[in-house]
């Protein structure tokens, strides 16, 4: 039996009930909703021969750059090499294949040619998409999904996503006016589609465009904040508002709330959690044992060292946490990073190492070191992954720490450059770094 997808892709080894399971799936997927993996396990268990199965489960277990995810995803990924498969299935085999050995690059070069031969895999683009948002490659975070956006249309399922992902893209390569727009419509069309929400939240945030920022997150809070397991990142753009805005109650609020409430030991929520407490940090105000939580969290993880991104989020946690050990344990831990034949060796050499000394070092003080540590990489910072948004917070570190040093001309053309970035907006003068002079 050679059932289709809905795109029309041949699912092999697939029973009836197994491909409504693997279509409940990805959708989940697509808008960040609901509980992915029970479903494709669900799927597989109804057709344990279904390679697609296999290989959604190992996406799954990939794209949060979770540490443990590596050997389950390592493991679903050898069930799928004795399956029976066609030639798009065996080309997410070989791009989950380079994931399992950290070829983040290899990875994405695969997805690019499979969704040049197959535009509406959906998945595909997606893992691409979310691959070069891991590598900070942001003309491939556009170009991945406008070569395939001409293929797709209304009527098209996931068409929405193919939107918030294209508006995305945009927004990183900063044409704003029209990533907005792609990204209201993606909403539009599918309100629970929270990279779509977020997309349109990264253009106001980068626009200064607090107020707007702050009505459309909380426009409709339920669809995107509701069973979403992206829904901390997008609290995480509401908070940026707030904190530029000087709103200091409102962001400790969200802080305690969505954002730290439930004390989530998910890699990626950590990174937000850290990301906004250094913020907090920086302009001298006291989280009192919100950090000790965090660090607790970050303490069996941070030792992976497996992607060097992360590894900035949990030094600024055990800096501000006052844990030496866990910090010094993070640098060893990324000196044997480096050693490795993967992606992320360089990642750390190029860049995860410096700003993971920096932030040790603003910690300790020593704020001439962190000048010399960050000025070095700040320009291709994007090399180690993350949005323009997240890795704003070395810039505000780098600008924080020449303030500290006296080194007033540094610090002057460095806001003065923060202004013009930010559309010469008249509060990014300011922009909420010269609070604590």
């Amino acid at each position: 039996m050679n059932l289709k997808d809905s795109a029309g892709h041949v699912v092999s080894g697939c029973m009836p009930a197994a491909l409504e399971q693997l279509e409940t799936a990805q959708h989940q997927l697509r808008c960040f909703i609901g509980d992915p993996v029970a479903s494709v396990d669900a799927g597989l268990e109804a057709s344990p021969e279904m390679a697609m199965g296999h290989l959604l489960h190992a996406y799954l277990h990939l794209l949060g750059t979770e540490p443990a995810g590596v050997s389950t995803a390592r493991e679903s990924h050898r069930r799928a090499l004795a399956l029976p498969m066609t030639r798009r299935e065996r080309g997410h085999l070989e791009a989950v294949g380079h994931l399992v050995r950290g070829r983040w690059t290899e990875a994405g070069r695969t997805l690019e040619d499979l969704s040049i031969e197959y535009p509406l895999d959906a998945l595909a683009l997606q893992a691409g998409h979310q691959i070069d948002f891991f590598r900070g490659d942001s003309r491939m975070l556009h170009d991945r999904i406008a070569r395939a956006l001409p293929h797709w249309g209304p009527d098209t399922t996931g068409f929405h996503a193919v939107l918030g992902m294209m508006a995305f893209g945009l927004e990183e390569t900063g044409r704003y006016g029209r990533a907005e727009a792609l990204g209201r419509r993606c909403v539009e069309i599918q309100p629970l589609d929270g990279w779509g929400q977020h997309a349109v939240a990264h253009v106001l945030e980068m626009q200064g465009r607090r107020q707007e920022g702050i009505a459309w997150m909380r426009g409709n809070v339920a669809a995107w904040s509701e069973n979403s397991f992206f829904a901390t990142h997008n609290w995480w753009h509401l908070a940026l508002y707030h904190l530029d805005m000087d709103q200091i109650d409102e962001v400790l609020a969200l802080v305690d709330g969505p954002i730290c409430g439930a004390a989530s030991g998910v890699v990626l929520d950590m990174v937000d959690a850290s990301s906004l407490l250094w913020r907090l940090y920086l302009r001298g105000i006291d989280v009192g044992h919100r950090w000790q939580a965090l660090a607790d969290r970050w303490a069996p993880l941070a030792t992976a060292a497996n992607y060097a991104f992360n590894d900035m989020h949990a030094m600024m946690a055990f800096v501000a946490a006052g844990r030496t050990a866990s910090a010094q344990g993070l640098l060893d831990a990324q000196n044997r990073a480096t050693e490795r034949d993967d992606d992320n060796a360089g990642f750390t050499l190029e860049v995860g190492q410096a700003v993971t000394r920096a932030i040790k070092a603003f910690g300790e003080g020593r704020y001439e070191q962190v000048v010399q540590l960050l000025r070095p990489v700040r320009d291709v910072a994007h090399r180690f992954g993350g949005s323009h948004a997240q890795r704003d917070v070395i810039d505000r570190t780098l600008i924080e720490a020449a303030r500290r040093a006296g080194m007033t001309r540094l610090f002057d053309a460095l806001i003065h450059e923060r202004a013009s970035a930010r559309c010469g907006s008249p509060s990014a003068l300011s922009d909420g770094l010269l609070a604590s002079t």
